[in-house]
């Protein structure tokens, strides 16, 4: 019998592996909401096992190897490494009034109006949790008025931005002495003590990035007004990409199995630009990135990107990468069988397996199994797919769903079910 992390791999190569592969929590999308995990573990009977909240933006849990082990996932991101002592977090309270634990340099603010208001070290309000609400938004874009005259401020533009700013781990510690050391350190630790495959998210985001610096709407109209200024920016992402794919490379290239780079490209109902403009922009730079972990490591390559890319795929695929996720099979020419019998031969597919948003989160246990089964024997032929669901699992998501996922999975896969339903 393969272990996980051949299991894997075997996906990855598109052949078929007996058992579909699992992912939870391997990257931040493909996790699940400190909320809905903090049900899970006391619908489970775990809540003596702490919710971590190791991604701070969008709120997601860490999942501990009891539910890692539950559940049966195939794959662990090497970030879950640090952070390893008690004294690296501080207790917070969950929106749902849930107990949970933030990074210890995570510290928001709570105003008049019961809004949490998280700042840069510079004192720069960046972002907003409004009362009541289960994820913070981007609220500062620093060129949001113009491009500067040169691309030297950069740096300092891009850490005033919230996914930098409160980065999840590893990057949260990147600037302690000796990070790239100890991330190879702690990544041989984590291969020689699991069996699971290991990936490395690394972001190189460029499309994303413009909108994060210049704002969407601008950013969408640079594209076609700002040409020069567009491709000034896009040319120094790179070159700042490339830098850390370098010190990524070198340190756990020979270890880590895959890296994941992410850039929504889609709306509901197709790409956010043109085919042409991806051509012309953002594809050659794609490829750069994924030629470049390709001569450098052993790493696989694995996009992330939300939305219709129907459209797109045939370019991702030429541009290099081996595995596209969230795949969001409500949006426009995303119907899993589609895609799987069209691109199924040539891309893995990560995800889809069911619908987070109305299936998961609506539906009874039984549609909820019969939509994982309906999925899993569409995309798991032939090999190329490794299970998920769409995106991050929502913090309005049923315990009791959740567990009629992974069983509906383990049934696929004729292993015995979770019998731990309360």
């Amino acid at each position: 019998m393969m272990n996980s992390r051949e299991r894997v791999l075997k996906a990855i190569n598109h052949k078929e592996t007996g058992k579909v592969p699992v992912d939870l929590g391997s990257n931040p999308s493909s996790g699940i909401s400190a909320i809905a995990y903090s049900n899970l573990l006391k619908h489970l009977g775990m809540d003596h096992l702490p919710v971590q909240v190791y991604d701070v933006v969008q709120q997601l849990a860490q999942p501990q190897n009891e539910i890692i082990d539950l559940f049966g996932i195939d794959v662990l991101d090497i970030g879950r490494t640090f952070n390893e002592k008690p004294q690296h977090w501080h207790p917070t309270v969950l929106a749902n009034g849930a107990e949970a634990f933030y990074p210890a340099w995570f510290n928001p603010e709570k105003d008049a109006s019961g809004n949490w208001i998280a700042k840069h070290k510079s004192g720069i309000p960046i972002a907003k949790m409004p009362n009541g609400a289960t994820f913070f938004d981007q609220t500062h874009f620093p060129w949001v008025d113009g491009y500067p005259d040169t691309m030297d401020g950069l740096d300092d533009a891009m850490s005033k931005v919230l996914w930098s700013a409160f980065v999840h781990s590893p990057w949260d510690n990147a600037e302690m002495p000796g990070f790239w050391d100890e991330l190879r350190k702690r990544a041989i630790d984590l291969k020689a003590s699991s069996d699971k495959a290991l990936m490395i998210v690394a972001g190189c985001n460029l499309f994303e990035w413009g909108t994060f610096i210049r704002r969407m709407d601008n950013f969408m109209m640079d594209l076609y007004l700002e040409p020069v200024n567009t491709e000034k920016l896009l040319d120094a992402l790179l070159e700042k990409h490339l830098e850390t794919l370098s010190k990524v490379c070198e340190a756990v290239g020979d270890v880590v199995d895959i890296i994941r780079f992410g850039d929504d490209l889609g709306a509901m109902n197709g790409p956010f630009m043109d085919p042409e403009i991806y051509r012309s922009l953002f594809k050659p730079r794609h490829k750069q990135l994924c030629d470049f972990v390709k001569q450098n490591s052993n790493m696989h390559t694995f996009l992330h990107s939300c939305g219709s890319i129907y459209k797109l795929i045939p370019d991702l695929i030429d541009a290099g990468y081996d595995i596209l996720n969230p795949m969001q099979t409500q949006c426009t020419d995303m119907e899993p069988e589609k895609l799987k019998n069209e691109f199924g031969k040539e891309i893995t597919f990560w995800g889809g397996g069911i619908e987070t948003v109305g299936t998961l989160n609506n539906k009874s246990t039984e549609e909820v199994r019969a939509e994982v089964l309906e999925r899993l024997e569409i995309l798991s032929k032939g090999g190329g797919y490794v299970f998920n669901t769409v995106h991050n699992i929502m913090p309005d998501v049923p315990p009791e769903n959740i567990i009629a996922m992974f069983n509906a999975v383990k049934e696929f896969n004729g292993e015995p079910k979770i019998e731990t339903i309360k």
